[in-house]
């Protein structure tokens, strides 16, 4: 999709949920506002912001079809029919940020057109979620997550439980400051497990030990844990 026909099913997108969900609206509303001045040519040349603009035209032309449905049990067939992963993001957390003032939305906005999103670990995040995929888990990645809900990946693995996970290669003497931050971003979205993982790239076999404690994880942590590794 090329950025004018973003911009267009922006606003499309916003006129139909002024019926269906006028806090989506607003939502998309204030998005709208954040880059409505700005030239085709000049969005294009934005990576980010066009991927996070895409995400969020897919998430609300899905939750719109979803809320449309003129039944509960119609819109609860609906989400049995996604993954465990999809399931968790639009019947849970998505509308937890539609409905919610996110605090952090007006930051991570001036960051992402400024060219200032940081994917320092985004090489290790791709690596780990290929490699739970090659071990039949699921990953489930948003921008909204990430930059709201300090949230790198949701895995799930053979149990089919969503599990939120951040990943950071902050030593452990520096990461107590970034853990507690991690853990009450998790609490105001009150996303109910959380794992922190924090590698070390010397070690030659990190990956293969983040999968495995994720997807250990994904199954067996009970509800109300936030947990570190190092």
């Amino acid at each position: 999709m090329q950025a004018q026909e973003i911009k267009e099913q922006l606003k499309s997108l916003i006129e139909q949920a002024s019926s269906i969900d006028p806090n989506l609206a607003k939502k998309l509303s204030e998005i709208n506002r954040w880059v409505k001045n700005i030239k085709p040519g000049s969005l294009t040349a934005k990576p980010f912001v066009l991927a996070f603009l895409l995400e969020v035209i897919t998430d609300s032309t899905i939750w719109l079809i979803i809320k449309s449905l003129p039944s509960k049990e119609e819109q609860t067939a609906k989400f049995e029919q996604m993954t465990p992963n999809e399931r968790y993001w639009y019947s849970y957390l998505f509308p937890k940020w539609i409905n919610a003032t996110d605090s952090k939305f007006y930051i991570w906005k001036q960051k992402l057109m400024a060219g200032e999103f940081n994917q320092g670990d985004d090489d290790i995040i791709k690596a780990i979620a290929q490699d739970i995929v090659q071990r039949e888990g699921s990953v489930w990645q948003r921008y909204i997550a990430d930059l709201s809900m300090a949230t790198d990946l949701i895995v799930s693995s053979h149990q089919a439980k969503p599990l939120c996970i951040q990943v950071t290669s902050v030593s452990e003497e520096f990461n107590h400051q970034k853990y507690h931050y991690w853990q009450n971003t998790l609490h105001s979205w009150e996303i109910e497990r959380g794992l922190f993982l924090s590698y070390n790239p010397k070690n030659a076999n990190y990956i293969k030990q983040l999968v495995n404690i994720a997807m250990y994880n994904s199954d067996c942590l009970s509800g109300g844990k936030y947990l570190k590794f190092s």
